[in-house]
């Protein structure tokens, strides 16, 4: 059902998320479109060493792509670079495989995300965020995702 999907939670998300910012010298930038809905999502990442520093992104996205980007937006500065490709992979676990939600007090919040799951169609500007926060730390310091062969 369709209020399921659009709960309060995710409304909520995606009414807090924080407003457009931009970086003036970021590391790296991306942008990622979903082909299925349009939705897009810039972000700019500065890292200090292994860990975010700074964030700036630009969200022209459906209320389930602005949720998922407000929940990182309001959390990744201090997030180290092999946490950030975990998040990415379990989110696609979580919804394309019935995984569970990530965990920890950082990103207990996308539990909220769960409900996604059944609608495979909203998958992709779900991942918006987080495809282009992990294309922006390949672009930083190559591919070298811990988590993938």
């Amino acid at each position: 059902m369709v209020s399921a999907l659009y709960s309060d939670r995710i409304l909520e998300a995606a009414a807090a998320i924080p407003p457009a910012r931009r970086l003036s010298a970021p590391d790296a930038t991306a942008r990622k479109v979903s082909r299925i809905c349009g939705s897009e999502i810039e972000v700019d990442l500065k890292m200090a060493g292994d860990e975010v520093a700074d964030f700036g992104m630009e969200a022209r996205a459906c209320a389930l792509g602005q949720a998922a980007a407000s929940i990182v937006a309001r959390n990744i500065i201090g997030a180290d670079r092999a946490a950030l490709y975990r998040l990415r992979d379990e989110m696609r676990a979580m919804l394309k495989e019935g995984g569970p939600a990530p965990s920890g007090a950082r990103w207990k919040d996308l539990s909220a995300l769960e409900a996604i799951r059944d609608y495979p169609q909203r998958h992709a500007s779900t991942m918006l965020v987080f495809e282009a926060v992990c294309a922006c730390l390949d672009a930083i310091g190559g591919k070298d995702n811990p988590f993938t062969e």
